[in-house]
């Protein structure tokens, strides 16, 4: 283990640093992940683009099971993970920041310019006009339109809603844009969506400006952002994963940490601090 963190630190050190994380990375922050240590799927079922957009009872039941899980995404404070990648980025190791999260606690840590892969929990779009608002806005107005509504919330899942059952969500009512009165989405990407391509582009070029590619807390499961991972590898950069789990792309890998993210990001960071 040793060995492994002075490997990463000596890796870092050089510079040039491309950092790629997933949901691993913000467990420590209480938000969970879709996969545990085992790499074993949690029983989350995500939403997809294609339910969201024509199922109404489906989208209802999303709105209220994200209502009251933003609460949670909303109260997440960046953990010594984060706060380590901010530093790191501070004393100019790092090329950029890629990640597949959409709580914004990479930005709460320190870090600058992150390309939000999946979007971001804390904006909405209007799919009608296409127009970006804040998520507290909308928090405040579904409130007011459900003042009476009283489910209790289970568990928060891993992209901000929570466990309800079809008859706790029968009764919750959700708003349109107040612009067009258009269906209104949180600016992510579901599952069944495509990654905006010049977000994709950006990424990419990303990998080729930098030297080597460090990924945080991401099994690398969907190929949304094991792509990148490739990428690296096909141009020769060396590849550090660290994550707690198997990952699909640790043959990739010339170092690998399985151990919990915030202290070895944390040891990198106080190795490098001068």
């Amino acid at each position: 283990m040793e060995q492994s963190v002075a490997a990463l630190s000596a890796l870092v050190g050089k510079g040039g640093v491309l950092v790629l994380s997933g949901a691993g990375l913000s467990t420590e922050s209480g938000i969970p992940d879709y996969r545990g240590p085992s790499g074993a799927r949690r029983n989350a079922q995500p939403m997809t683009y294609q339910t969201f957009t024509r199922d109404p009872i489906a989208r209802r039941r999303y709105w209220a099971r994200s209502h009251l899980g933003w609460r949670t995404i909303a109260r997440a404070a960046p953990n010594a993970g984060h706060h380590a990648v901010g530093r790191l980025q501070g004393l100019g190791l790092l090329t950029g920041v890629i990640t597949q999260n959409v709580d914004g606690l990479h930005q709460a840590g320190g870090a600058d310019g992150v390309v939000e892969l999946h979007g971001a929990l804390d904006r909405v779009v209007c799919l009608g006009c296409g127009e970006l608002s804040a998520r507290a806005e909308l928090d405040a107005r579904l409130g007011a339109a459900n003042a009476g509504y009283a489910a209790v919330a289970g568990g928060v899942n891993p992209d901000g809603d929570v466990d309800l059952t079809d008859e706790q969500a029968a009764g919750f009512v959700v708003v349109d844009c107040t612009g067009c009165g258009g269906m209104l989405k949180p600016d992510v990407v579901f599952f069944g969506e495509s990654v905006p391509a010049p977000r994709v582009q950006a990424c990419f070029e990303l990998v080729e400006r930098s030297a080597a590619l460090v990924v945080l807390g991401s099994s690398l499961t969907v190929m949304s952002g094991r792509r990148f991972v490739v990428r690296a590898a096909k141009l020769g950069l060396p590849v550090a994963i660290v994550n707690q789990g198997p990952t699909r792309g640790d043959t990739l890998a010339g170092l690998l940490l399985d151990a919990p993210l915030g202290a070895v990001l944390s040891r990198v960071a106080w190795d490098l601090r001068n």
